[in-house]
């Protein structure tokens, strides 16, 4: 049955994406209060004003911020600011501008983008550089110009501080700029119990794409500038660039009234803890029945697991789930800011109901290629959030 055909009431609580999910109350509340009276367009109005200031000083003294309306128009925005049409992009094989922007990047900006196989798709300097060996034709070749990192990636891992700054270290002696797709920096960030700032910018990320969407919000992301030297003339022209994009909002108000309210009080981090700690419990749970095999880490809001056949097929409704890949039998269950344990439960309960007759299937072709499962991450770190 198409979801779409099915009756509000009857869905029960979905696992397909956080692009599913409702619009946090806090949030509403923000956008309802932002609609009162006239105000200045194009952010001419006091919530961009704030909004801007809250999110220069997430991500560091002398950050600039743009707001815009979507994920893909964010990197658009970003990465326009960073390149050239004979320019490249490289990214890892699963990253969103590559699979999921409909060529987005490349229409606006000209350039490449250039997908490099990595595991869980977290990239390294090491992998890096063997790709760059690889373009050996000179000007019959797209030239590397910028390295895009997606924190946490599409397969639910998420960088280390240490780990995008050896990549920014890579990248900068070799004359590249640093691109992070963050549209769920709020999740790594919550896992690794840190500052939006540690896992970007202050690491050497020279732009970052900031979701909100996915995060509670209606609507809006945030292309941010670091407060260097980079940054600034990166950021010199990006308001026309943002025009151009068709992401210059008129009534701006209402897109800045969510970040002013996701980012007072820690909004972002306290729903993206929940949403990970829905995931964690949601791995934990899969993990003891049979036939079911972790595949990626856990370490962010998604699971990704590889069942029988049998089993798969259920997630193709897009209620249950995602049907990542029905050839290698795996599935995506993503969770949101308002995933409760009683969702969690009803989904382990289905999937527990339906299990004894996929068992009788094949298992999984992981499992036959003789992969390692892997467990739940754990953030051991117990230190307290020191928010900045």
């Amino acid at each position: 049955m198409n979801p779409a055909d099915i009756p509000p009431s009857a869905i029960m609580h979905s696992f397909a994406s956080d692009n599913v999910s409702g619009i946090h109350p806090e949030i509403l509340a923000a956008i309802v209060e932002a609609n009162s009276g006239h105000m200045g367009s194009y952010g001419a109005d006091p919530h961009t004003a704030q909004a801007e200031s809250l999110l220069s000083e997430a991500f560091g003294d002398g950050s600039q911020a743009y707001l815009a309306f979507t994920g893909t128009g964010a990197n658009v925005i970003g990465l326009g600011a960073m390149l050239r049409p004979h320019h490249a992009v490289l990214c890892s094989r699963e990253a969103h501008i590559l699979t999921d922007e409909c060529g987005a990047p490349q229409r606006f900006t000209g350039a490449s983008v250039v997908g490099i196989q990595a595991e869980h798709g977290l990239l390294s300097p090491e992998i890096l550089e063997d790709a760059c060996a690889r373009i050996t034709r000179g000007e019959h070749q797209s030239l590397p110009a910028v390295v895009s990192l997606t924190n946490a990636t599409e397969l639910g891992a998420s960088y280390r501080p240490a780990q995008i700054a050896a990549i920014a270290e890579w990248a900068h002696r070799r004359g590249l700029l640093v691109h992070m797709d963050g549209a769920r920096l709020a999740n790594a960030a919550a896992f690794q119990n840190c500052s939006l700032a540690e896992i970007s910018t202050a690491a050497g990320v020279d732009v970052v794409s900031f979701g909100g969407t996915k995060n509670g919000l209606m609507a809006g992301d945030a292309v941010v500038f670091a407060g260097t030297a980079a940054g600034a003339e990166l950021a010199f022209e990006i308001r026309y660039v943002r025009k151009q994009a068709t992401q210059l909002a008129s009534k701006m108000r209402y897109l800045s009234a969510q970040f002013v309210a996701l980012l007072t009080d820690e909004l972002w981090f306290r729903n993206a803890r929940d949403a990970n700690t829905a995931a964690q419990n949601l791995a934990s749970r899969l993990v003891g029945i049979p036939g079911i095999e972790i595949v990626h880490p856990v370490e962010a809001n998604m699971v990704f697991a590889s069942m029988p056949l049998g089993l798969v097929d259920h997630f193709a409704d897009g209620i249950h789930g995602y049907l990542w890949d029905r050839a290698t039998r795996v599935v995506r269950m993503v969770c949101s800011f308002d995933t409760k344990p009683s969702d969690v439960d009803r989904l382990i309960g289905r999937v527990l109901s339906l299990s004894t007759t996929a068992l009788q299937q094949p298992t999984a072709v992981a499992a036959k290629r003789g992969r390692t499962p892997v467990p739940p991450a754990q953030n051991t770190d117990n230190q307290p959030h020191n928010p900045r």
